[in-house]
């Protein structure tokens, strides 16, 4: 089992669904690091908004009492910035194997070459097809098949070499909340299957660049890039159903 830090900002979506498959695959943290921030606010609610109506892992602090509770004990620290700053001193005196975001700012610095074995992150996007921001909505908009992907962090937004990355079957009918959410689950799925071949020496065999993107690295979808992505899916003019 690989010795790991999980970070993520304050019980954010993401990483509540991506810590509970790890943990429940026996996957336990060395320690979690929390970010609570304006920016943690903003993209917690930012991401609840976009799979509203749809169930939500339990929180951190109720997963980490769990665990206690059956005798897990794991250290849980919240910083004001995920940065090399705050997040070196907690992380320094472990001998980790890696760290897991699970949902973050971009984090640069010491941070990313501190693990043994790298930094890994899951995105809810198809890579390099699909970097940045609202992947769901993007991947819409410009007809790109819609999935995750598990890749390393480098110092760029999503250009790290990928370990494992898979589509997710679009039927007629799903809302924009519905692919928000397979794609955040199958997040959480793709991380807890890269522990599992880390265990079993996988990686090598693996791990791959990305290689090119014939789109940008996007930002947050505006209002009337959602607009357009609902009317799609509302119309089933989407290039990539598999009904």
């Amino acid at each position: 089992m690989p010795n790991f830090a999980f970070l993520l900002l304050k019980e954010h979506p993401y990483g509540r669904e991506m810590l509970e498959q790890l943990t429940s695959s026996g996957f336990l943290p060395k320690v979690i690091i929390s970010e609570d921030s304006d920016v943690g606010d903003e993209e917690r609610e930012k991401f609840l908004k976009r799979i509203e109506g749809r169930p939500v892992a339990s929180t951190i602090a109720n997963q980490v009492e769990k665990l206690a509770s059956n005798g897990f004990k794991i250290a849980h620290f919240t910083v004001e910035k995920h940065d090399s700053e705050s997040i070196m001193p907690i992380i320094e005196h472990l001998d980790l194997d890696l760290i897991v975001f699970g949902g973050t700012r971009i984090i640069r610095g010491d941070v990313l070459d501190f693990p043994r074995d790298g930094v890994l992150n899951s995105h809810p996007g198809l890579l390099p097809e699909c970097r940045g921001s609202a992947s769901p909505a993007w991947s819409v908009y410009h007809d790109i098949p819609i999935g995750s992907s598990t890749h390393f962090c480098d110092n760029g937004i999503d250009t790290g070499e990928l370990l494992l990355k898979r589509q997710i079957g679009v039927m007629r009918g799903m809302t924009y909340e519905d692919l928000c959410y397979h794609t955040l689950v199958l997040s959480g799925t793709l991380m807890r299957e890269a522990l599992e071949a880390y265990s079993k020496d996988e990686w090598g065999e693996m791990r791959r660049p990305q290689g090119d993107s014939d789109h940008p690295t996007f930002r947050n979808a505006s209002d009337e890039v959602l607009q357009v992505v609902r009317k799609k899916l509302a119309d089933q003019t989407y290039l990539h159903y598999v009904d």
